[in-house]
């Protein structure tokens, strides 16, 4: 498995130089005229890339958190089911209990 790992390593980092190498020409970037900017066209791509990855990053980590405390508020209401079964196995009457057994021979 690390063969093919660093085998598709080689090959992303042959990518990324060869299209370096290729897309060399400048670009310009204005933002409403207050910020022009030239750049290759390369390291435009580049850093639009990263600004995207960075940013599912932190959409995927305000998921978890989101998910942690849906999972903590579910185990809270495990715990307090359980402990009304066990309140409530523990006040049953002889007669209840009896009849619950028939029942569940019956079943």
């Amino acid at each position: 498995m690390k063969v093919v790992y660093t085998v598709l390593v080689m090959l992303l980092v042959l990518f990324i130089i060869t299209f370096s190498l290729d897309n060399t020409a400048p670009a310009q970037v204005k933002y409403y005229g207050w910020i022009s900017v030239e750049w290759p066209i390369y390291m435009l791509l580049f850093v639009s890339c990263m600004l995207g990855i960075l940013f599912a990053g932190c959409l995927g980590i305000v998921e978890r958190f989101r998910q942690s405390r849906t999972i903590a508020r579910l185990n809270k209401t495990i715990r307090d089911l359980r402990r009304d079964i066990r309140l409530y196995e523990e006040t049953k009457t002889p007669a209840i209990a009896e009849e619950a057994e028939k029942e569940e021979k019956l079943l």
